[in-house]
């Protein structure tokens, strides 16, 4: 006997989730794709300017290239790392010395940047929304901003993207960095205000935990970008200070063990490079620094403090205009400041904040809920960050808010020791370069004018995701509100708003009071425009900057046309050896392959500063040595008056821009 089965349809017997919307997924990455392709664009149009700095940088590649030499640090000096000459290497030896190939890893470490800075800003606790205000911010390239990320000068472009890594690093390690963990464990240090579960004991809850090999990996990748980070440039301290903090507060009793000692061996790994010159030569990069910070060349404080704290925020953030700040782009340094001191607070408060009583079954799931932490949106279950969604939660909030409050305690310890130094006073438009790391603090800077809009309403409503049982679009989190509010349109209206584009989660920062009284509900409306107002404005004064800085472009590839004249020019009249000024030098070296080797002198024909010694010593020995100088520069005026037929007489030879001065022989 035969039984007929009908097959239910999928759909009966699984609850179909509706798709979420993928759109600011969508704008982020072409937000990206733009800010990328700009960059690229100007790149091949020789924007930014080059300059001798960044050709010592592609010298050191050169060497590198030829395996004559591996430079620790950059020619010269005693600091700053040359991890920008070992990237652009390969590329050099494969298509030979040119400023594109040299800034090609620096625009690849900027693409990594806004990748990383998305994704730190999912994980902790932002929406795709969210994410996609801070990776349109970031796409944008004032004049100052490019020469920050895309000139290998030294330094400056490895810091924000492994800025970002380490913060990234710090809130898997807190949050979810191991599955399986108790909830003492994973919360250990000031978030450790859990109540253990009925039944539970302290010894069980106090077991020494070990972290497994995808747990040591992460400790070990810590350690190493952190190491590589102060090799190439101690600005990076503060960051690597603030959050190495977090670490100690939220997991030190794991430091003691295995994982300690995997965060010190990349750590010893990654700081190789300085250290092992350091035993070897007896220097002190920070003492070098420090020497070189300008304290010789004293500024008043109110030279300093309009430097540091007027001019410095809107450079470094990319709201000025190419080579000055107008008055109406000022704006942003007091508005810096509010927002510092704001996002810092709701984070405090965030850490302060009491836990929520917790079921049996509380330490398993605060335990899956911190290691589903920020997962990349492959999988088909799509998780996410979750921070505050329930008990479960707590601990991704706390170490989320925890992250935010190092990255901004971080950014104020910058800020203020620039202000106080003598280069902010000197030269604030050049200077501004040191502040170029508060951009790693972005994704907290921000959080309270995204939080502001979305209690008022203002923000891009998300998706609200389905739960089994409920009709589809109601989410958990605003359905509870919704009940709780009964049938008050206000109280609806928030509950709409506590929903997400992820299922189960609330965002940290969102409203706590379900029916707000009329004042309240104007003020959180006020505050809400205030926020898109500031945010509207950040946007319009980025592009403002942005457009200045395409302004640039004819002027900047027409001189270095010129600069490639000048080079093809020495080549035919088959000079090998000039004498120039510091700009000019080792700019035609790196752009001759080394075939013109140039000594440096200053606008009196005094010997300069030469980063690479023997180019002197190989010029002097030359009796047919040339002079070059920019065509009407105090160089070329001074040589000028030894035109003429005499035994020290020079003959001079044009070409546009530049003037070569030749010996009578």
């Amino acid at each position: 006997m035969t039984a007929g089965v009908r097959q239910e349809p999928r759909e009966a017997t699984r609850p179909r989730t509706p798709r979420r919307t993928r759109l600011p997924a969508l704008l982020a990455l072409l937000a990206g794709l733009a800010g990328v392709g700009y960059r690229l664009a100007l790149l091949l149009a020789d924007v930014p300017p080059g300059n001798s700095d960044e050709a010592t940088m592609g010298l050191a590649a050169l060497h590198i290239a030829r395996g004559e030499d591996f430079p620790v640090w950059f020619y010269g000096q005693a600091y700053m790392g040359t991890l920008e000459a070992y990237l652009a290497a390969p590329l050099v030896a494969l298509a030979g010395p040119s400023v594109l190939v040299l800034r090609l890893p620096t625009l690849a470490l900027y693409a990594l940047f806004l990748a990383l800075s998305w994704r730190l800003t999912r994980r902790l606790g932002g929406d795709r929304w969210y994410a996609l205000l801070v990776v349109a911010v970031l796409a944008l390239g004032s004049d100052r901003v490019l020469k920050n990320q895309l000139i290998a000068g030294g330094g400056y472009p490895e810091l924000n993207p492994g800025g970002v890594a380490v913060a990234l690093l710090t809130v898997g390690l807190c949050a979810g960095g191991s599955r399986g963990l108790s909830r003492r464990a994973v919360v250990d240090g000031p978030a450790a205000r859990l109540a253990l579960p009925p039944g539970g004991s302290e010894p069980a809850a106090r077991l020494p935990v070990r972290a497994g090999a995808s747990g040591l990996a992460r400790w070990a990748a810590w350690g190493l970008v952190a190491g590589l980070l102060l090799w190439v440039d101690p600005l990076i301290l503060p960051f690597v200070l603030a959050l190495g903090a977090v670490l100690v507060l939220w997991r030190r009793r794991e430091l003691v063990g295995r994982a300690g000692a995997a965060l010190a061996g990349g750590l010893l790994l990654g700081a190789a490079p300085m250290l092992l010159d350091s035993l070897r030569h007896g220097r002190d990069p920070l003492a070098a620094v420090l020497t070189a910070s300008g304290a010789d060349a004293a500024a008043s404080w109110g030279e300093r403090l309009h430097g540091g704290l007027v001019l410095g925020p809107p450079l470094a953030m990319g709201f000025c205009s190419p080579g000055h700040c107008a008055g109406w782009q000022l704006w942003w340094a007091p508005t810096f400041l509010v927002l510092l001191l704001l996002a810092a607070i709701a984070a405090w408060r965030t850490l302060r904040r009491p836990a929520p009583p917790v079921s049996p079954a509380a330490p398993e799931a605060a335990s899956v809920a911190s290691a589903d932490l920020g997962e990349f949106p492959f999988a088909a279950n799509d998780k996410s960050p979750r921070s505050g969604g329930g008990p479960a939660d707590v601990p991704g909030e706390w170490a989320s808010a925890a992250v935010r409050l190092a990255l901004l305690a971080a950014a104020a310890a910058v800020l203020a020791a620039y202000a106080l130094s003598n280069a902010a006073g000197r030269a604030p438009m050049e200077s501004a370069r040191y502040l170029s790391v508060l951009a790693v603090a972005m994704p907290a800077l921000l959080w309270p004018l995204w939080s502001a809009a979305r209690r008022a309403g203002l923000w891009p409503r998300p998706a609200k995701p389905y739960q089994p049982g409920e009709p589809a679009g109601t989410g958990r989190a605003g359905h509870h509100l919704g009940d709780l509010a009964g049938s008050d349109p206000a109280g609806q209206h928030l509950g709409e708003l506590a929903g997400s584009d992820r299922p189960g989660y609330r965002h940290v920062g969102d409203p706590e009071s379900i029916i707000p009284s009329a004042g309240g509900r104007k003020r959180i409306r006020a505050a809400g425009v205030t926020a898109v107002a500031v945010l509207a404005g950040m946007l319009g004064t980025g592009a403002v900057a942005t457009a200045g800085a395409v302004g640039t472009v004819p002027a900047t590839h027409a001189e270095a046309e010129r600069h490639r004249i000048l080079v093809d020019a020495l080549g035919d009249l088959n000079l090998r050896h000039v004498r120039a000024g510091y700009w000019t030098c080792n700019r035609l070296a790196f752009a001759s392959g080394e075939e013109v080797r140039c000594a440096v002198v200053d606008d009196e024909l005094r010997p300069g500063f030469d980063r690479l010694p023997e180019y002197r010593r190989a010029v002097d020995a030359d009796p047919g040595a040339a002079w070059v100088a920019p065509a009407g520069s105090p160089l070329a005026a001074r040589l000028d008056g030894r035109l003429g037929p005499g035994p020290d007489g020079l003959r001079v030879v044009d070409v546009p821009g530049w003037r070569i001065y030749l010996p009578r022989r």
